[in-house]
């Protein structure tokens, strides 16, 4: 039924880093409310996600970074891995399912049963980098799912998108020194991780194929959709991907309490139909889109809301 998917499981919500803690289960409640009670998810072909198997994993991590986190896993309490991050007893099955979620999708993609796939899931992914988590994230689930569509089904390019408010350092990282995968970010600048400079173009083999647009607080709806034709359009054009991932984070909301930018739900709306335009001309339609940030409750299940509807309007 219907050209868009949905990736969700509920042991998305045993990943539980304390009271308080901004990246929270009620994410993902708050989400699947929204889809349930606007109708929308009715219109989604359910996925289900699989655990990633560790030799997808460790085309992105280091087998020492896995060996840790399997080892450090608690059975109760937490332990932390970073300031920000820590691990509850069901954190590993999450952050496992997470990525297995992201691979699943590309599978579904792939094997046509649908065009575009939402992953709601949790941990998020693109601060982690090769050996270390960070920010709230365990596993790169975009990093990794590019890697897999790519060595999996053969295909060449690869384009990025990461809208969320903070720089994706860990999926920059994985890819650039590499060009065939194209990473496009547009982030408050400065803000948390640090990175993310409009300088930092990759390198080597790679230079070129990173595109940083670090956004000025305040910044809303047209900035963003300024930015994205002038800069990633002809860019994605130029580069013709095959495939199109999205790291999407809802946190540029005018509302986030992490952030300082003006975005709306609407503007979400927008650049998803910017982004699915990309994906008509060169990628047969292929969508991955995978929540990362985004912590006021009501604001986030909106955008998300918005954001599926604009891929269903776009089937």
């Amino acid at each position: 039924m219907g050209k868009t998917g949905l990736v969700y499981d509920s042991r998305y919500l045993g990943h539980d880093m304390g009271a308080g803690h901004p990246e929270s289960p009620n994410r993902l409640r708050a989400i699947m409310q929204q889809l349930e009670q606007s109708g929308t998810a009715a219109r989604l072909t359910m996925i289900v996600p699989r655990e990633a198997e560790d030799e997808w994993i460790t085309q992105i991590h280091t087998a020492s970074y896995l060996a840790m986190l399997k080892s450090h896993a608690p059975t109760n309490g937490r332990i932390s891995l970073d300031p920000d991050t820590s691990m509850s007893p069901g954190s590993l099955t999450a952050a496992y399912l997470a990525a297995g979620g992201a691979l699943a999708a590309v599978d579904a993609i792939m094997t046509k049963q649908v065009e575009h796939v939402f992953c709601a899931v949790r941990p998020p992914g693109h601060h982690a980098e090769a050996g270390r988590a960070m920010g709230f994230c365990l596993f790169n689930n975009v990093a990794i799912a590019a890697r897999y569509v790519q060595k999996k089904y053969g295909l060449t390019r690869v384009l990025i998108v990461d809208w969320d408010v903070h720089h994706g350092n860990g999926t920059q990282h994985s890819f650039e020194d590499d060009p065939s995968v194209l990473f496009f970010s547009t982030h408050q600048f400065p803000h948390y991780p640090g990175t993310g400079r409009e300088s930092e173009r990759g390198r080597g083999a790679g230079e070129g194929f990173t595109i940083n647009v670090p956004m000025e607080a305040g910044e809303g709806d047209e900035e963003y959709r300024a930015v994205f034709r002038k800069s990633l359009v002809p860019a994605a054009d130029a580069f013709k991907p095959e495939f199109v991932i999205v790291s999407a984070g809802f946190d540029a909301h005018k509302d986030d309490p992490l952030a300082s930018m003006g975005l709306t739900e609407e503007g979400y709306a927008d650049l998803t139909g910017i982004v699915a335009g990309i994906a008509k001309r060169h990628a047969e339609g292929r969508i991955l889109s995978s929540l990362e940030g985004g912590y006021h409750l009501t604001s986030l299940a909106a955008s998300v809301a918005r954001h599926i509807q604009a891929l269903l309007a776009g089937c």
